[in-house]
C-alpha cells in the first residue's frame, strides 16, 4: 500500500509539473507568434534569455521607458520596447555616449515583445530580448508625441545603387558604431555592406579589431542592429556561431570577401545554360513556429503571471 501510495503521489506530481516542462498537445500546435504577440506585459520571473535569437523567448523582460534623457522609443503601437535588463543598460550607455559626437541621443526601434518569442510581423530574430534596432536618424527632438513616433521615417545611409554610403552618412555615424562595437556586452552589429566598406577604408591601421563585430548584411541601411552576448545567468541562452573572431579569421573582416556584397551579390554571375539547379530545402520561418518548436521553458514564460 505504501509503495502504491508513493507511485500515485509521484504520478500526481509529474502531472502537475508537466505544463512547465512541455506544452499540452493542443497548445503545442498553436502558432507561437500569436501567443507571444498577445501578451501586453513581461513575465514576473527572473530575467533570462532562452534559446537562440531567432528561436526562443525571454523571461522577466523590462520595458524601455518610452522617453529617457537621451533616447525615445519609436513605433510604440508595436509594444516591442522590451529587453533584458542588460539590454536596457546598454541603450542607456550608448545613447548617453553619442552626445560627445554632437547627437542629443538615439531613436530606438524594435527590441523584443514583452515575453520575446516570434513576432506576428517583421523580424525573424529579436526573440530573446538581446537585439536592438537603432535608427540612423540624428534626433531633431527627444520630445516627440506618440503620434509623431508612428509617422516619422527612418533615414537611409546607403546610395540607390547599393554600392556606397550616401549624403546622410556622417562622421558621427562612424564614431557611434565604433563606440557600440567596443562595448564588451556586444556580440555583433549588422549594418548595410557599404557602411562596413567605408569603415574599413577609413579606420586607423592600428587597433582595428573592433571592426570584426561590424557585420555586413542586406537591409540594414535605415538602422543598425545591435546583438548582445548571452547575459550571465541565462543558462538556456544559445550563443551565435561562428563567432565574429572566427568569421574574421582573427582579423577585422576587411578582406576581399567584403567586396562580394557590392559585386556578385548585386550582379550574380550568370550560370551556364543546362547547369542543374539544386533546390535549397525550405526552412521553417519563425512566424510559422508552433510552441513545440521553441525551448520547453518558453511554455512557463508564456503561462507565467
Amino acid at each position: 500500500m505504501i509503495r502504491a501510495a508513493i507511485t500515485t503521489l509521484s504520478l500526481a506530481l509529474a502531472t502537475a509539473l508537466l505544463p512547465a516542462l512541455a506544452p499540452a498537445p493542443a497548445e503545442a500546435q498553436q502558432k507561437a507568434n500569436r501567443l507571444f504577440g498577445s501578451h501586453p506585459d513581461g513575465s514576473r520571473q527572473k530575467p533570462s534569455s532562452i534559446g537562440f535569437y531567432s528561436k526562443g523567448c525571454a523571461a522577466g523582460l523590462v520595458e524601455l521607458p518610452e522617453t529617457g534623457p537621451t533616447w525615445q522609443a519609436m513605433r510604440l503601437s508595436r509594444n516591442r520596447n522590451w529587453g533584458h535588463p542588460e539590454t536596457i543598460a546598454f541603450i542607456e550607455r550608448l545613447s548617453a555616449g553619442v552626445r560627445k559626437f554632437g547627437w542629443p541621443g538615439l531613436y530606438i526601434g524594435d527590441i523584443s515583445q514583452p515575453r520575446g518569442g516570434p513576432m506576428t510581423s517583421g523580424h525573424s530574430s529579436h526573440q530573446i530580448g538581446l537585439d536592438i534596432d537603432i535608427w540612423m536618424n540624428k534626433p531633431k527632438s527627444l520630445g516627440l508625441s506618440r503620434n509623431a513616433r508612428e509617422n516619422i521615417s527612418a533615414i537611409s545611409v546607403r546610395s540607390n545603387d547599393q554600392r556606397s554610403v550616401n549624403g546622410n552618412w556622417t562622421g558621427a555615424h562612424a564614431a557611434m558604431l565604433e563606440l557600440a562595437a567596443r562595448d564588451p556586452a556586444v556580440d555583433r552589429i549588422f549594418v548595410t555592406p557599404p557602411v562596413k566598406i567605408f569603415l574599413c577604408e577609413r579606420a586607423k591601421r592600428r587597433d582595428k579589431k573592433w571592426l570584426q563585430k561590424i557585420r555586413p548584411l542586406y537591409g540594414h541601411h535605415y538602422h543598425f542592429h545591435v546583438r548582445l552576448k548571452c547575459p550571465r545567468g541565462s543558462r538556456e541562452c544559445v550563443t551565435q556561431q561562428p563567432t565574429v573572431d572566427e568569421l574574421s579569421k582573427g582579423g577585422d573582416g576587411c578582406d576581399e570577401t567584403l567586396q562580394w556584397w557590392v559585386t556578385d551579390y548585386l550582379n550574380p554571375p550568370k550560370v551556364k545554360a543546362g547547369t542543374p539547379k539544386k533546390a535549397a530545402p525550405r526552412k521553417k520561418h519563425p512566424r510559422d513556429f508552433t510552441m513545440a518548436d521553441l525551448p520547453r521553458s518558453c511554455v512557463g514564460v508564456l503561462n507565467s503571471d
